[in-house]
């Protein structure tokens, strides 16, 4: 899960790019598909494509006490034909029905109405996300899906006790914040190889929750977060954010900033440096699974996203035994004044659906 060159994006909706991928891998054949699968993490023998519909229907539950709308479409050229097995499939798998357009003829009109989709379906937070140009009269496919979720906190944060603090960008400088309060019984962990405090933030029925990843601030000038960003793994933050692993019975103050992140991608650098090379050249891709000849290739993957954290909840459009320790203490302080990583979860499937680092207030 590590980022290209071990450093994290200001915010990435995990989920929306897995599923973009995970639609690129259906209509890719031996060659690409499996760069897809070794950037991914697919295994071979796995169809992934059956556990993503399990996972959707798992994370789009009607009875849900949270609002997360996770939707895909294909654009195609009205020209060009397409089997009918990966549109079967897309269908099937992603819910991602094929919409004709005129790449050829009218390329910005097309770009428009896929904006326009997306903000639709993103509570109007995501806008414009392909910017001019990102389409053309060459262009054959486009791939777009988009993700909204909005939940509120188990245990919401009182507006009266938020008050202005100041948020540490480095040793010299600082930003005013909203800082939010509260004490409660948070699950908590200590992590001492990373000098890392870990607090988990419940959504309501607890079926998601907000991790802050909060490491020492520094005392020689350097990002606190550098070390984490290039060692973080799945696996580390399995391990550290277990239940099993944390502290449920200490009261925790948390002091946690208000704040507000859009952030946009163009996702071809991140995906080549990880190994995913061939689908972006045009004489060596081969998604010939989507139109039965060949010729195509992956011009651009394109991403943005967004998050609210407030008093009320957040509104977003993304080791080993003996490292972790608790500090026997009657009360832990959690303050989140200067850097720190956050990552909101699915806990029953484990599925992080946002990640991202608040490292300055707008």
């Amino acid at each position: 899960m590590t980022w290209a060159r071990g450093k994290f994006p200001g915010l990435f909706a995990v989920l929306c790019c897995f599923v973009s991928l995970s639609l690129e891998q259906c209509m890719s054949e031996l060659f690409t598909h499996r760069e897809a699968e070794r950037v991914l993490s697919f295994n071979l023998t796995k169809d992934i494509h059956t556990d993503f519909q399990t996972l959707n229907g798992e994370i789009n539950s009607p009875s849900a006490s949270y609002i997360l709308k996770l939707a895909n479409r294909l654009y195609g050229e009205k020209t060009c034909n397409f089997l009918t097995e990966f549109l079967e499939s897309t269908h099937k798998f992603y819910h991602a029905d094929m919409k004709a357009v005129d790449f050829l003829g009218a390329a910005e009109e097309a770009r428009g109405e896929i904006n326009g989709w997306v903000e639709q379906q993103t509570a109007n937070k995501i806008k414009d996300l392909l910017k001019p140009g990102t389409v053309s009269a060459m262009t054959r496919l486009a791939l777009v899906n988009a993700i909204y979720f909005k939940g509120n906190w188990l245990n919401r944060f009182d507006q009266k006790d938020t008050k202005e603090m100041p948020f540490k960008l480095n040793q010299n400088e600082s930003k005013p914040v909203q800082m939010m309060h509260q004490m409660k019984k948070f699950p908590f962990n200590y992590v001492p190889d990373y000098n890392l405090q870990i607090v988990e933030l419940p959504y309501v029925d607890e079926e998601l929750s907000m991790f802050v990843l909060l490491p020492e601030e520094a005392t020689d000038g350097s990002d606190p977060l550098v070390k984490l960003e290039r060692e973080l793994t799945m696996e580390k933050l399995d391990e550290w954010t277990s239940r099993d692993n944390m502290d449920t019975g200490t009261e925790v103050i948390v002091h946690l900033p208000k704040f507000k992140l859009e952030e946009d991608y163009e996702l071809n650098e991140p995906l080549t440096q990880l190994g995913m090379k061939d689908v972006f050249e045009g004489g060596r891709a081969d998604l010939s699974g989507m139109n039965g000849e060949g010729g195509l290739f992956l011009s651009t993957v394109a991403h943005k996203a967004f998050v609210e954290v407030n008093e009320e909840g957040t509104e977003a459009a993304a080791a080993t035994a003996g490292i972790i320790a608790f500090c026997m203490i009657r009360e832990e302080h959690f303050t989140a004044d200067h850097p720190f990583l956050f990552f909101i979860r699915h806990n029953k499937s484990k599925s992080i659906l946002f990640l991202g680092r608040f490292s300055s207030p707008q």
